[in-house]
């Protein structure tokens, strides 16, 4: 049986594009980027330059509004813990959402600590947010809204737009972790008016250990102060030599990246036939707008480790990989009202554009066979089939 990968939400295969043209930078031209006193540094650092165009394009921004960094777990402290330092004479205030990524919910659990008062938007059992809501929970006092564009675990899209325009008229900055749904679907910053944003290049089909920050330039500067010091690399927003190979390899997939219209097809095949082939099954977020590439199914009365080992071919996920030590259920799921038994029922399926159709029949066959063994040997499904349950 060949492998199958259905873990694109965690991280993605490198495209083979993107590997050629990095190679160049880790074999000839490897000089440092703040070396411009002779050619291979001006190489490097020239390739710098092009790979912030691209990302610049690619969002419809100014190149001096793009800052590279370590992805997107570096740009979430980064502007959470610079933004509460900066704007602490304004307020200490921030809103955000139950469901963001542990980056989010941890960083603000640290500010709370120090002091910064954190209000935690609740979402519906589809994980969407009240927008009325949020504009209701916004106080003079408030500095910061950090709401993610889309779940990486549901792949629930929020309303990016509104929430931006909300923000604007309240005078607001608006935070977006863009991680999941760059490079699935554009995001024109000239036409959203989203303060600041950030996402990981590994995410679609680029190296791990790179991503970047957009920072708006607006009339009275944005106060960002580094959480990184050292030299004045990144407009000094940034210190740490540049890591050339992965900003070009950041830049290039980029570039290539797109929406795949069979991949929608794939995924709302697969969820239309484990309907129709297994009894007693939940998809997550089923009526919200949700990423072409992500399903989250509880197989109720079994555990999704269970399924998980049984198939070991086929590489499938309880939720986010940040949280997957953890014994807890998801806390996006505990947020959407489902219960514990079906959050530990619960798998996610993400898929690449390198999935294939014989890739998504496999795994069909497969869990319909599977699913169908462990049930029959569960004592809890039996219970469940005599009403007990």
């Amino acid at each position: 049986m060949s492998w199958i990968y259905l873990d694109n939400n965690a991280t993605t295969k490198i495209a083979p594009e993107v590997l050629d043209v990095m190679l160049p930078f880790l074999q000839e031209s490897y000089g440092n980027a703040s070396s411009v006193q002779h050619r291979i540094g001006r190489d490097a650092n020239q390739a710098v330059v092009w790979a912030r165009q691209q990302v610049a394009q690619r969002f419809q921004v100014k190149e001096s509004e793009i800052f590279f960094n370590s992805g997107a777990t570096e740009g979430i402290n980064m502007v959470l813990r610079g933004i509460a330092y900066a704007y602490a004479r304004k307020g200490k205030h921030i809103i955000t959402c139950q469901t963001e990524h542990k980056a989010v919910l941890a960083t603000c659990a640290q500010l709370e600590r120090a002091g910064i008062e954190i209000t935690y938007l609740p979402v519906d059992h589809n994980g969407a947010i009240d927008l009325q809501l949020l504009q209701d929970s916004i106080r003079p006092d408030t500095i910061l809204v950090c709401i993610m564009a889309a779940n990486n675990e549901t792949g629930v899209v929020h309303p990016i737009s509104a929430i931006a325009q909300i923000c604007q008229e309240e005078d607001v900055l608006f935070f977006c972790d863009a991680t999941q749904l760059v490079g699935k679907q554009d995001i024109n910053l000239q036409q959203i008016p989203i303060d600041i944003l950030t996402f990981s290049a590994h995410k679609f089909h680029g190296p791990k250990g790179v991503g970047a920050l957009y920072v708006r330039r607006k009339r009275k500067p944005i106060q960002i102060p580094p959480l990184i010091s050292g030299g004045q690399q990144e407009n000094g927003f940034r210190g740490g030599t540049l890591n050339v190979p992965s900003i070009v390899g950041c830049g290039k997939a980029l570039e290539i990246a797109g929406a795949h219209p069979e991949t929608r097809h794939y995924r709302d095949d697969l969820e239309k036939q484990i309907k129709q082939l297994i009894p007693e099954v939940i998809i997550h977020g089923e009526q919200a707008l949700r990423l072409d590439n992500t399903s989250f199914i509880a197989f109720r009365h079994i555990k999704a480790a269970e399924i998980m080992t049984s198939l070991p071919n086929i590489a499938l996920s309880s939720g986010s990989a940040c949280t997957s030590g953890l014994l807890d259920p998801s806390h996006v799921l505990k947020a959407m009202a489902v219960s514990d038994e079906d959050a530990f029922s619960s798998i996610r399926i993400s898929l690449s554009k390198y999935t294939t159709a014989a890739d998504i029949q496999q795994t069909m066959d497969s869990l319909v066979d599977v699913v169908q063994k462990l049930r029959s040997s569960s004592p809890i499904w039996q219970l469940f089939n005599k009403g007990v349950l």
